[in-house]
């Protein structure tokens, strides 16, 4: 770990970025893949009604995806940042409190989600055989939610170490068993939307497995006491701190999600929902990439923060967001020039109206700013400075995006959906970039002193 950490320390930054992102963003496309994959073996081997359902439905279980990414993203900041500051303490206690928030938040969401999973699934906007339909995949996954709160926590925090290869293959074990299960569950065994839920949650299983057969083996990079259950309130208001943007913006998408589909299920019919699921899952797959940077920029910065070098985590941001928009934009292009290719993929034989991609073509536009806002949102925690993180995500979701998408679909139709998501997002860049900017003026004028 220390050769590690002088790398992140000391070395160029260019190729302290690629040791560290390279394996960060295969991981995360792999992760991405999961969700993609559902959408591809739901529209071939059942049909677009389910695919409508699958969609209709997923939003709710990233409440299960949120309550990790807090764990992971907070804890796995505060690591970075205790590591950076070589604070052994901290990081020899820190496990107790992992599992005690993993179990408490599990508690809180598995029971109540799966006794009232037809009243979620209704207010998600699922009516009909789309209601029926996501009720059963909904129940499904939500019983493996305490792997995925643990296993993505866990692989967040190896990441957090800057362990970015070991967290990648751990994914991918998950990943291919997912793949192999899927068809198997779907279609031999003939379960359904709910074979592709119980697909997901044994590679899950696996990956949470993964994780604890790394931290039990003592193959992290810290000491630390991981066979333990505790609440440490220092380590907990920091992880809070850290982690809440994060978690935020998971619950943000989630009722943005809410907001979008019952809009679609009012004004518009199956079709629309079932083309929306496909648009949305091929954008959040697109992302994959930058989510992996963000994951390599955790530690680049927290440790560089913890040891004081904070012209060098001005520097990391940057270099980490050029590079999010360099790799984005082959994709980009491709995407705007072949719409029709890529989204019948996911829904095979469909034919699309000149409108239809026109959205679609809108809604993808603001691929070019990602990398700027969602670099943003992993430094703005990892130099201790989390509220402007926080305040963004709110404002995007509850200042902008509720408001408009619940009154322009009424009076413009669903398309209107796909312009005021794009609009609101380039405005989001404007106010990120001038966060950004003032954060970074604080942090030269710490240099200078």
């Amino acid at each position: 770990m220390e050769k590690q950490k002088q790398l992140i320390l000391n070395g160029k930054l260019s190729r302290v970025m690629w040791q560290m992102s390279w394996p960060a963003v295969i991981a995360m496309v792999l992760y991405g893949l999961n969700n993609f994959l559902d959408g591809i073996f739901v529209g071939h081997l059942i049909n677009n009604t389910a695919l409508a359902a699958v969609g209709v439905t997923y939003p709710l279980a990233q409440f299960a995806q949120g309550f990790g990414t807090l764990i992971g993203t907070g804890m796995g900041a505060a690591i970075s940042i205790w590591i950076g500051g070589d604070q052994q303490e901290k990081l020899h206690r820190s496990f107790g409190t992992v599992h005690f928030l993993t179990i408490i938040f599990s508690l809180i969401i598995t029971l109540p989600c799966y006794v009232f999973a037809d009243k979620l699934v209704y207010m998600m906007g699922g009516r009909g055989e789309i209601l029926a339909l996501g009720v059963d995949y909904f129940r499904a996954t939500i019983l493996g939610s305490f792997f995925w709160i643990y296993g993505l926590a866990l692989n967040m925090i190896i990441r957090a170490e800057g362990r970015m290869k070991t967290a990648a293959w751990m994914i991918a074990i998950g990943l291919l068993v997912d793949v192999l299960l899927k068809p198997v569950f779907i279609e031999h065994f003939g379960w359904g939307v709910s074979g592709a839920a119980w697909a997901t949650n044994i590679s899950m299983i696996i990956y949470t497995f993964l994780g604890v057969w790394y931290y039990a083996g003592g193959k992290a990079s810290f000491k630390t006491k991981f066979w333990s259950l505790s609440w440490d309130l220092s380590i907990l208001k920091e992880t809070f701190s850290l982690g809440m943007p994060g978690f935020v913006m998971m619950v943000m998408i989630v009722i943005q999600n809410i907001v979008v589909f019952n809009a679609l299920a009012n004004y518009g019919n199956d079709m629309d929902i079932t083309f929306f699921t496909a648009v949305n899952r091929l954008y959040i797959l697109l992302n994959t990439p930058l989510w992996g940077l963000m994951r390599a920029l955790q530690p680049v910065t927290g440790m560089n923060y913890g040891a004081g070098q904070y012209t060098r985590s001005i520097n990391s941001y940057r270099l980490f967001a050029i590079t999010g928009l360099l790799i984005l934009l082959p994709f980009w292009l491709l995407v705007m020039l072949h719409p029709v290719a890529v989204i019948s993929i996911m829904i095979p034989g469909a034919i699309f109206s000149i409108q239809q991609l026109m959205d679609f073509r809108i809604y993808m536009s603001v691929l070019l700013v990602l990398p700027f806002i969602f670099m943003a949102m992993v430094w703005f925690p990892s130099i201790d400075h989390a509220k402007p993180a926080t305040f963004i995500s709110v404002l995007r979701q509850v200042v902008f995006y509720i408001p408009i998408l619940i009154i322009a679909p009424k009076y413009f139709g669903v398309h209107s959906i796909y312009v005021a998501s794009a609009a609101i997002d380039w405005i989001i860049f404007i106010i990120v970039i001038y966060a950004v900017r003032r954060s970074t003026r604080k942090l030269n004028m710490q240099v200078d002193v």
